[in-house]
């Protein structure tokens, strides 16, 4: 398991060549932080009633998921397994530190690269434990934007996310949280306490209340 800092000297551009993911991290991340803590994303992981919750991404990708719930107060552990895309998102967050509104931020962030089930079946617990897994592509689908497409390129698609929803479940004191399409069936086969639902997606929703761990404050 390695921490990488997120604070340290600037690491070198020839990790990730594209900047487009910091880009577009920065782009939009404005506007998703300006939807507040009505926005689905925030609803479902419940910051809308607890603003200082703390937050394991353990599928964190470009991370832009974990930098809006940090923005909107949570103190978000990103956890990735690829180590190029770990490195690309540590140069992405580093490069985003250059940006004096996201200092506050940025400070909230921790970066493990290892196994999300190495990590969620370890000692430490979290308020929400976040799953956004890659899910596979259909031919009905339509062509993802170029930040999707490269991580896609970089880190396949993840076949046994299935296997994730119980470790989360464990290491979750509130609830766990898995972003999945509208039409997609849910993780696991399990079906989820409640959803949070978008345009083009949704938020399924376990309650610990229901995973045997008593009632949650939620």
């Amino acid at each position: 398991m390695t921490r990488l800092a997120l604070a340290t000297e600037r690491a070198p551009s020839s990790v990730f060549s594209d900047p487009t993911p910091a880009l577009r991290i920065l782009d939009g991340l404005a506007r998703r932080i300006a939807a507040g803590h009505r926005q689905p994303l925030a609803r479902a992981v419940g910051l809308h009633k607890t603003r200082n919750l703390s937050v394991c991404d353990a599928t964190a990708g470009w991370g832009l998921d974990g930098l809006v719930l940090a923005a909107l107060g949570a103190r978000v552990t990103l956890v990735e397994r690829r180590s190029a895309v770990a490195q690309a998102l540590r140069t992405s967050v580093q490069r985003l530190q250059d940006e004096p509104r996201l200092r506050e931020t940025l400070m909230r962030l921790e970066l493990i690269e290892a196994d999300a089930r190495t990590v969620l079946g370890g000692a430490r617990h979290w308020d929400v434990v976040y799953l956004d897994p890659m899910y596979p592509q259909t031919r009905r689908r339509a062509l993802p934007g170029k930040a999707l497409q490269t991580l896609r390129a970089l880190a396949g698609e993840d076949a046994d996310a299935d296997a994730l929803l119980a470790p989360a479940l464990a290491s979750a004191r509130r609830r766990v949280v898995v972003k999945r399409p509208r039409r997609a069936p849910p993780l696991a086969d399990r079906a989820p306490d409640f959803q949070v639902r978008a345009t083009q997606l949704r938020f399924d929703v376990y309650l610990k209340l229901h995973a045997g761990d008593g009632p949650c404050a939620d």
